[in-house]
């Protein structure tokens, strides 16, 4: 059992975002559960109220419970990529259908939920033995939405 669980507050897509999010990243993702509101409950008696889900190993619960609590970018997902072609499919695939790119990697889907691409050799490029080329990989991000791990190493 993961002790330490991500919980995501939805208005009402819970069950469609978590469909969706299984699709995007595939592997070890699938719906584990999925609990409905009843007559106890606040919500709309037989609605979707949660879904528990595991994305790539990692288990998270959707809740359908209103519009009052928007995404913010206070709070993200950080996603390591081995490669560069997974940051660009899963750029692609998250921002698709509404999301909005940022910079320095970050993206929100189309439910709002912000999410850094962080591919390998990221940590490496920043913290450059040499201090000049850590400084040239620093200063190439913000030009950059999508992170390009040759143009960083380059720099």
């Amino acid at each position: 059992m993961q002790k330490i669980k991500t919980f995501l507050w939805f208005d009402n897509q819970a069950e469609e975002a978590a469909n969706h999010y299984i699709s995007v990243f595939g592997g070890d993702s699938k719906v584990l559960n999925t609990t409905y509101y009843n007559e106890a409950a606040p919500g709309e008696t037989g609605k979707v109220m949660t879904v528990g889900f595991r994305l790539v190993g990692q288990e998270h619960i959707a809740l359908n419970g209103g519009p009052q609590f928007p995404f913010t970018e206070a709070i993200s997902l950080s996603v390591d990529c081995a490669s560069q072609e997974e940051v660009d499919t899963l750029w692609s695939r998250l921002t698709e259908g509404g999301g909005e790119e940022g910079q320095c990697g970050w993206l929100k889907d189309k439910y709002g939920l912000s999410r850094q691409l962080v591919p390998q050799g990221l940590n490496e490029a920043l913290s450059d033995p040499d201090p000049a080329k850590a400084e040239r990989a620093m200063k190439a991000m913000p030009g950059m939405r999508k992170l390009d791990i040759d143009a960083l190493r380059n720099a």
